[in-house]
C-alpha cells in the first residue's frame, strides 16, 4: 500500500473513532436526561428525550 491509501486509511479510522466517541456521549447524556425528566415527572420531556434515544440506536 503506497503512503497515501495508508494516510486515507487512518484518516477514516480516526474519523469512526470520533464518530463512535460522540455517539456514546450523546447516549450518555441522553440516558442522564431521560432519568431526570422520570425524577422530575416530565412526560413530555421524558417522550421526547426517548423518541431521540430510539433515532440513535436505528
Amino acid at each position: 500500500m503506497d503512503v497515501s491509501g495508508y494516510g486515507a486509511m487512518l484518516g477514516l479510522f480516526a474519523e469512526m473513532v470520533l464518530d463512535e466517541a460522540i455517539r456514546k456521549m450523546r447516549e450518555q447524556t441522553l440516558y442522564r436526561e431521560i432519568d431526570s425528566a422520570l425524577e422530575r415527572g416530565d412526560e413530555q420531556s421524558f417522550l421526547a428525550l426517548t423518541e431521540q434515544w430510539k433515532q440513535l440506536h436505528s
